[in-house]
């Protein structure tokens, strides 16, 4: 039984099926960790959804900002895009079924087993392993409660910008959800700086990759993540970066997580698609 991480999807269904065949997954046997992303931008978002809830347990997702802008999308009509390609999801007979799974999926999976930490985008130096776990089942808990959909109206917004213990009630709820799903830049204090979405080679004055942060707290662990296409593939500070920018043409990328043995890495070269609007 094999266990391959596979980067930002966003609706490349085909790319998608193409990447797995390539390294030879088994949908009975082996396990497929999505970063997030599944849904958005791409052109079957719908397909890719339902082919990856179909799994079952042989699947783990956690949410990357497109999902949950697909719940907000479905469950308040929030902030529909111009570029979106939501619409099939939105419109599917089994659309509150696919939501509703989506709604349960985590924002942090830990596999003991492999010794390895699943996010979609980032985490602030203040917070080790443990406490990422028990912030990221504050959001889920609202997430699969009567409130979700409260919650989601809220969410949008880049304060408060830094992690205090006391932070409380939306503004907890945001700077969580943001970490998540949003976070590639930190300053050195670690402040979030959402607004930076470049790559490497010329940050802003005083603005360092999440991972790079003097004394982060999580850097012993070893987190998987998507979300930062500029960057592509990257291992480095014991994280491995696994978006490469699909759907903009660039790559899909699979790695076959190992606890002890080297890991491999698998990559199929993407078209890339002209998005609406």
């Amino acid at each position: 039984m094999a266990t391959y991480a596979v980067g930002d999807i966003q609706g490349c269904y085909d790319e998608l099926r193409r990447l797995l065949d390539k390294a030879g997954f088994d949908p009975v046997s082996d396990r497929l960790w999505c970063v997030g992303d599944l849904v958005n931008r791409g052109p079957d978002s719908l397909a890719a959804l339902r082919w990856v809830k179909a799994l079952d347990d042989r699947a783990v997702v956690v949410l990357g900002n497109h999902d949950l802008h697909l719940m907000a999308s479905a469950l308040i009509g929030e902030r529909r895009g111009k570029k979106d390609t939501l619409d099939p999801i939105l419109e599917a007979p089994d659309r509150d079924e696919l939501i509703d799974w989506l709604r349960h999926r985590p924002l942090l999976h830990h596999s003991e087993k492999k010794g390895f930490t699943l996010i979609h985008a980032g985490l602030p130096p203040q917070w080790d392993l443990d406490q990422a776990r028990a912030c990221a089942r504050e959001v889920e808990a609202v997430l699969q409660g009567p409130d979700a959909a409260g919650f989601l109206s809220e969410m949008y917004g880049d304060e408060p910008d830094q992690w205090r213990d006391d932070l409380s009630g939306i503004d907890r709820l945001r700077f969580i959800t943001n970490c998540f799903t949003r976070l590639r830049w930190c300053d050195a204090e670690g402040r979030l700086l959402l607004h930076e979405k470049g790559g490497l080679d010329q940050p802003s004055p005083g603005a360092l990759p999440w991972f790079e942060v003097p004394g982060r707290r999580t850097a012993n662990a070893r987190i998987l993540f998507g979300h930062w296409s500029t960057i592509g593939f990257l291992n480095r500070e014991n994280t491995w970066a696994l978006d490469s920018g699909c759907v903009w043409g660039g790559r899909l990328t699979a790695l076959r997580v190992r606890r002890k043995k080297s890991m491999e890495l698998i990559e199929l070269d993407c078209a890339g698609y002209q998005l609406p609007g």
